[in-house]
């Protein structure tokens, strides 16, 4: 039997990780799951029937679609569209939740379902899968695979540890600014969590951290800094995943207009510097201090194992640089969006094809990796997006919950803020999905911004920019899932890092609500009136 190498890359490959067992409340989930679908489904497409469907005012409603279809279909037939939308939308999140089969899976039966029920024509429901936010992240892996496949992520990742990470505390830092630079180009968190991983793990190993139980703060810290970093840097791009993509879209389809690369960037760019910057420190002085000799590698000759896998990429060949020209072209061309009007997906067409070229591109299509499960699964919750819009389903709800509740149209917009901001950001202790949080939160954003007559982009945007917050358990995203299979920290680990960074990040969104966004002109005035 071969003795593991702590120091071999190749020992901490995705693959080679041990997967999870499922939990006994995982299990009995998955198989409640289907059947408490079926049962819901039926009661609100057949037997429920809910008063404020039955009357919708025409006048009432916001989507400029939902208008045309009540004056095409009627009364009537638009109230069983809303009942059919409305039991959809509700089975499939029971689906996506429980994961009683494949999201993929879920995401087909309600685009078939929203078609057979009539609430979308099949022009408009396999339309989706066309979206041009699927087309950004099709492309956008197209490049991922380019910058994978030449070497050049790991080149970069390498050189900045050997180059900066000189002690344990300029390495943490550095990982920081991997994590920022990767987040700019790559729309997969766990595409970035991939290649990071076994950089971090052997450093990891270098300072002392162990396989079979016998865990360090050095280890606990650097797998779960990582993960926080590997997420929130997402967050500070509208390219950094296919939810905020998404959360974009359905914003831009709602104000009229474009939410663009730069508009986001400018916005978030700075609060997640600093959140990282925070994490460093609440993991390193609060939770997981290093003790004196986890400052220090514990293996000889740790660094230099590095250094020789660096070495093994040899010099940078001429792919390296074709690939690095591309991603920093793009990258400008993203940044000045705003300016020249081209879009974020149309400088991604242009950059997949100059990277797929024969004899003179980067990458081979069959080199090419595109998780076509996570496509479908994007595909059936735009589908979902273009029935809530079809339907207006989330302005009716909303306006029939704030008439049940008493609640008139005073309600001070820092109140909204705060909770919607709060909803967002906690639901993803209970969501697996980033996109099906902001396939349900946006939406009732929207419709809650509608009704109380704030601008959408003042409440809809930084809901939005909350979507990558999701690190704090096992089960919250892929990324999350994965690292917790490196065995580095416990799940109380996990929760109380990620849920003080969750607290914190919340209170940043209502200063940065105060401040800084209202300078950039997305809230408007503050509550206080002294900014």
């Amino acid at each position: 039997m071969t003795k593991f190498d702590p120091l071999d890359m190749h020992n901490y490959r995705i693959e080679k990780l041990p997967k999870r067992e499922k939990s006994n409340i995982e299990k009995w989930l998955a198989i409640s799951g289907p059947i408490l679908a079926l049962v819901v489904f039926i009661l609100f497409a057949f037997v429920v029937k809910l008063p404020f469907l039955e009357s919708v005012n025409p006048s009432e409603l916001v989507s400029e679609s939902a208008k045309k279809a009540f004056a095409k279909i009627g009364a009537e037939a638009f109230t069983r569209n809303n009942e059919f939308m409305l039991a959809v939308f509700a089975a499939s999140i029971i689906l996506w939740m429980t994961q009683a089969i494949p999201n993929y899976l879920t995401s087909l039966m309600l685009i078939i379902t929203l078609v057979l029920t009539g609430v979308l024509t099949e022009k408009t429901a396999y339309a989706q899968l066309g979206h041009p936010v699927m087309w950004l992240n099709i492309m956008s892996f197209v490049l991922a695979s380019m910058l994978v496949t030449t070497g050049l992520a790991k080149r970069f990742a390498l050189w900045l540890i050997i180059r900066f990470g000189k002690n344990a505390s300029t390495i943490f830092i550095t990982f920081i600014v991997i994590n920022l630079v990767l987040s700019a180009f790559i729309s997969a968190t766990t595409a970035k969590a991939a290649i990071l991983l076994p950089i971090f793990m052997v450093i990891a190993a270098i300072y002392g951290a162990k396989r079979d139980g016998q865990k360090n703060n050095f280890g606990r810290s650097i797998v779960l800094q990582n993960l926080l970093n590997i997420n929130i840097g997402a967050g500070a791009f509208v390219t950094g995943s296919g939810a905020n993509l998404l959360a974009a879209a359905i914003i831009g389809g709602a104000i009229g207009g474009n939410i663009f690369f730069s508009d986001w960037m400018v916005a978030m760019l700075p609060v997640m510097v600093s959140l990282m910057f925070v994490g460093y420190l609440v993991a390193m002085k609060i939770f997981f201090p290093l003790k004196p000799e986890e400052r220090f590698p514990q293996i000889e000759g740790g660094m230099e194992r590095l250094k020789e896998e660096y070495a093994k990429l040899g010099k940078l060949n001429i792919q390296e640089i074709k690939s690095a020209i591309i991603f920093i072209v793009i990258l400008g061309f993203w940044a000045t969006d705003s300016i020249h009007g081209i879009s974020a997906t149309a400088v991604a067409f242009i950059g997949a094809i100059i990277a797929l070229l024969p004899k003179f591109g980067i990458v081979k299509w069959n080199e090419v990796d595109i998780p076509w499960h996570l496509m479908l699964f994007s595909a059936g919750a735009y589908t979902l997006g273009a029935g809530l819009d079809e339907t207006d389903l989330p302005s009716i709800s909303v306006n029939a919950l704030f008439n049940y509740l008493g609640i008139g149209n005073e309600t001070h917009f820092w109140v909204l803020y705060m909770v919607l901001t709060a909803a967002m950001l906690f639901s993803a202790l209970l969501f697996q999905s980033k996109t099906m949080r902001a396939m349900i939160f946006i939406p009732i954003t929207i419709g809650i911004a509608n009704r109380f007559g704030f601008d959408i982009i003042s409440l809809a945007l930084p809901v939005a920019f909350l979507i990558e917050h999701v690190y704090v358990l096992p089960f919250n995203s892929k990324p999350a899932a994965l690292l917790y299979e490196t065995d580095q920290y416990s799940l109380a680990d996990t929760f109380k890092f990620g849920i003080t960074m969750m607290i914190i990040s919340w209170i940043f969104i209502i200063i940065a609500g105060e401040t800084w966004f209202r300078y950039l002109g997305i809230t408007p005035n503050g509550v206080f009136g002294i900014f």
